[in-house]
């Protein structure tokens, strides 16, 4: 018994230490939200929305990557899981984007803007709302759920991102084709 005790306080330790938020440090460490507490320990480069990401969105000339989720949400979790915590899309997306995570249940007013500009912009909608947003605040393009692998006629998230990458490249489209949020971080 003491044994088996001992074992688990050593692998609770080396979770801690070794595999558990602490290994991949992200700007979402000390937020309150269940849903942007459950990533602070994925590889991706997650901050929460506000001034600070658009700000180096802005410094480095690179879009923003929108996740919007709920603890809730078993599509969320798939998502985070099966996309976000891979080390090869992790370092792409830090490489490309800045990401930003926002909870469903802590923003209504923010989601709600953000489902009226993919609907404008005839995107899908629904959780997880995945978006595609200039450091100055123009959504202009987007998706829900995106598998790690194309799967079913659905786009991976690799191909998404890379047709977003390519629409953020043309400035023009994205004057034309694109929604302007309210900004309010």
């Amino acid at each position: 018994m003491r044994t088996r005790i001992l074992l688990v306080i050593v692998v609770n330790l080396w979770w801690t230490i070794y595999a558990g938020p602490q290994a991949s440090p992200n700007h979402l460490r000390g937020n309150n939200s269940p849903y942007l507490k459950r990533a602070a320990g994925q590889p991706v480069d997650w901050y929460a929305w506000g001034t600070d990401a658009f700000k180096r969105a802005k410094e480095l000339h690179r879009p923003i990557l929108l996740d919007v989720g709920a603890v809730w949400c078993p599509w969320c979790d798939l998502m985070d899981h099966n996309t976000y915590a891979k080390a090869e899309t992790a370092d792409y997306i830090n490489q490309y984007f800045v990401a930003v995570k926002v909870d469903f249940d802590a923003s209504p007013k923010l989601v709600a803007e953000l489902q009226q500009a993919q609907a404008v912009l005839n995107l899908p909608g629904g959780l997880p709302l995945t978006s595609f947003i200039t450091s100055d605040g123009r959504l202009y393009f987007g998706g829900g759920y995106l598998p790690a692998e194309h799967k079913d006629g659905r786009p991976s998230f690799r191909e998404t991102a890379d047709e977003a990458l390519a629409r953020f490249a043309d400035k023009s489209k994205i004057e034309e084709q694109s929604f302007q949020l309210e900004m309010e971080k």
